[in-house]
């Protein structure tokens, strides 16, 4: 099977960025789709998850997952079309999830089938999008960070940071279904407007508009016994000082200081930890692929009874608007799960 009229455009990381990634840190570029090999399956991308954690695997160093490499085309999850299969597990037409990176369509070799990930998803479940969300990479963050670190027992005060993104959402509908009070943070009043009469949230913190310290007396006068914590900085050291004896603080992200030039602030309070007993403990998700499918299927349950709810941000557009699409994560302009659908 011969695919030489398909083009594949890529973007590919140029250079590593210091601050926010400028358009100079990428490269734009285009090769031939070729057919797979035995074992090999190829697919044409239809959307793209855009999430915080990229700008941290734009980086040099050691972390939880090797860096992108200079000129190699940036790494992205997404969901796709399988268009050609050499694979007995795949089939022309499947959906598939998996690491895709940033590209119309991916080539994955039969050697590489499991490394990336690569995953037949059912329709029946969810939507392509919440395939990125809910029941994507995002959600699965979301639902072991919470169940398994966080151990979360009815009658609990859980607050989480970014709460109206892709993994706050997730984390703090788990956190009602399992009978907690729930007190998000956000940016913005219609973001915390959502999060309370959409997701039920107890209350919002709009930490652009007043005190998040404030906010914390008021809504949690009893303490916190769960933060999962999305942004790191200020925010992170406030809610240090309102926790309670044994809370739980699960580390997944600190957005507010990705693009910092001068490096990641840790937690001025952490002394805090000592005084109550507390844990900080991170979140990976890698760690848990072995289990997704149990988190699949729950939420997919709490999705069709209404439960729970899946919202995207979704950006129709070729590959070349991810680098500007990306941009939006730090900016706080997006309103959910940020994805960058490229085909129907």
């Amino acid at each position: 099977m011969n695919f030489d009229h398909l083009i594949n455009r890529q973007i590919r990381l140029a250079q590593r960025p210091q601050g926010l990634p400028g358009p100079e840190c990428w490269q734009h570029t285009e090769e031939a789709v070729r057919a797979p090999q035995e074992g090999g399956v190829l697919f044409q991308n239809l959307c793209l998850s855009l999430d915080p954690a990229m700008r941290g695997w734009m980086n040099e160093g050691k972390s939880y997952i090797p860096p992108v490499e200079i000129g190699a085309v940036m790494r992205a999850g997404g969901i796709g079309r399988v268009i050609a299969s050499a694979h007995p597990g795949f089939a022309v037409g499947d959906l598939v999830s998996g690491g895709s990176g940033v590209q119309d369509y991916c080539l994955v070799p039969g050697d590489q089938v499991k490394r990336t990930g690569l995953t037949k998803i059912d329709p029946r479940l969810g939507s392509v999008t919440q395939w990125l969300n809910v029941l994507g990479m995002p959600g699965m963050t979301g639902y072991f960070g919470l169940m398994d670190v966080g151990q979360p027992k009815a009658g609990e005060t859980v607050v989480v940071s970014g709460a109206a993104g892709a993994v706050g959402q997730t984390v703090g509908q788990m956190a009602k279904i399992k009978g907690c009070r729930v007190v998000g943070i956000a940016g913005g009043s219609a973001k915390c407007e959502w999060v309370v009469k959409e997701l039920g949230f107890d209350a919002c913190i709009d930490y652009k508009a007043g005190s998040v310290r404030e906010g914390l007396k008021a809504h949690c006068p009893d303490g916190v016994d769960i933060y999962f914590d999305n942004v790191g900085g200020d925010i992170l050291d406030t809610v240090l000082t309102r926790i309670n004896r044994k809370a739980r603080i699960i580390i997944c992200g600190a957005i507010s200081q990705y693009n910092s030039t001068e490096g990641i602030v840790g937690p001025k309070n952490y002394l805090s930890l000592l005084v109550n007993r507390a844990r900080m403990e991170g979140i990976v998700v890698f760690d848990y692929a072995p289990r997704y499918g149990e988190a699949v299927l729950e939420m997919a349950g709490y999705l069709k009874e209404g439960r729970m709810h899946s919202k995207e941000d979704v950006v129709r557009g070729s590959v070349d608007v991810f680098p500007a699409t990306l941009l939006k994560l730090f900016k706080g302009e997006n309103f959910g799960k940020l994805v960058l659908q490229l085909a129907d």
